[in-house]
């Protein structure tokens, strides 16, 4: 099946929207793909919503705009690649609210109005379903991450590192499955590099390269009790909020906030069946060079970005929700014991279709 698969990450950047022909299994061709980024008086309405209870009138016109952003690069990557014959959208939504402890997990964006507005079925709500069976919703780009490296050798592990960091390990056989969040990814230091240099980010760890990292702050963070717990777990976007290190001028912040994430992801290694042979880095940190060293120098085997695979990897996520969009409508599981702690494989999203005159 042709899908266009969109993400829209925890790093609040923006919408990725990638092209994916694929039979839900083994068989994955990837096609064109583009970043929409959100124009800033919309990322700031969504950051004003981020951990919401309940809807209310702000959350319900942010929830309609993200849905109309979301079918602009629908259209968008259809115009400049004339783009025919898509047969289906997976459509992740925005999280808000992810507390898998209380049974919880929301994503935000309206697949009935996406289904309107591009005339192609949606299907979303990927996480609800795992969450009422007992599973933490998250990961759940792993069983992707486990159709593209199957003719690699294993073990293998494959670092997303987005708003939140999170570790997929694929050994040998096909049950050989175990996923979970790391730690903070980029949030943090976005938010760092916003409230102290009033940038967005920090383009190729600039700024982090440039700083000295306050080992003592980086020994506190790693004493949190997230660590310690077996996995499969996951993170909401702002549960490392409070680690600020607000006594640090922007340099030295950006760089002990960097050596953070890093340092979650190292502290991952003792929840893993085996020694990974090889790193591959997606998501927008594996731009941040302060990041790459860090686990280069920490893991001490390869660690490489994913395009060196000849992968996109800021499509991947994207490409992720094609796929599992094509395994929903197939009825194939979405998750697994261990990637998400679900009794069982679960599947799970809501398929949308347009209305038909």
């Amino acid at each position: 099946m042709r899908a266009i698969g969109l993400m829209s990450g925890t790093s609040l950047d923006g919408i990725d929207a990638a092209l994916i022909e694929t039979d839900g299994l083994d068989q994955v061709r990837t096609g064109p793909s583009l970043t929409q980024p959100y124009p800033a008086d919309f990322r700031d309405a969504l950051r004003g919503i981020l951990g919401s209870t309940a809807p209310n009138d702000a959350l319900r016109a942010v929830d309609r705009r993200l849905t109309e952003l979301h079918a602009q690069a629908v259209t968008e990557l259809r115009r400049i690649h004339g783009l025919t014959e898509i047969e289906l959208i997976g459509f992740h939504g925005h999280t808000i609210l992810h507390r898998p402890d209380e049974g919880r997990t929301w994503q935000i964006g309206d697949g009935a109005l996406l289904a309107r507005l591009t005339g192609v079925p949606v299907v979303s709500d990927f996480r609800s379903a795992d969450v009422a069976a007992g599973g933490e919703g998250a990961p759940l780009v792993p069983v992707y991450h486990r159709a593209l490296v199957a003719a690699l050798p294993k073990p293998l592990a494959i670092l997303n590192i987005g708003g939140v960091a999170n570790v997929t390990w694929i050994g040998e056989h096909e049950d050989d499955l175990v996923a979970f969040d790391t730690g903070p990814g980029n949030a943090p230091i976005d938010d760092w590099m916003r409230a102290t240099v009033g940038v967005g980010y920090d383009e190729g760890g600039k700024t982090a390269l440039g700083g000295r990292i306050d080992r003592d702050f980086v020994a506190r963070f790693l004493d949190h009790a997230f660590f310690a717990r077996r996995p499969p777990k996951s993170l909401d976007r702002d549960d490392f909020a409070r680690f600020r290190p607000d006594h640090l001028n922007a340099a030295d912040g950006a760089a002990t906030l960097a050596a953070c994430t890093v340092a979650a992801a190292l502290a991952a290694r003792r929840h893993l069946p085996a020694a990974p042979a090889r790193w591959l880095v997606t998501g927008g940190g594996r731009h941040n060079r302060a990041l790459m060293n860090g686990l280069a120098a920490g893991f001490n085997v390869p660690v490489e970005p994913v395009d060196v695979m000849g992968w996109d990897g800021d499509a991947l996520e994207a490409q992720a929700f094609g796929y599992l969009a094509v395994r929903s409508l197939k009825g194939l599981p979405l998750s697994f014991p261990g990637t998400t702690r679900a009794p069982a494989p679960q599947a799970g999203g809501r398929l949308d279709r347009p209305p038909v005159f």
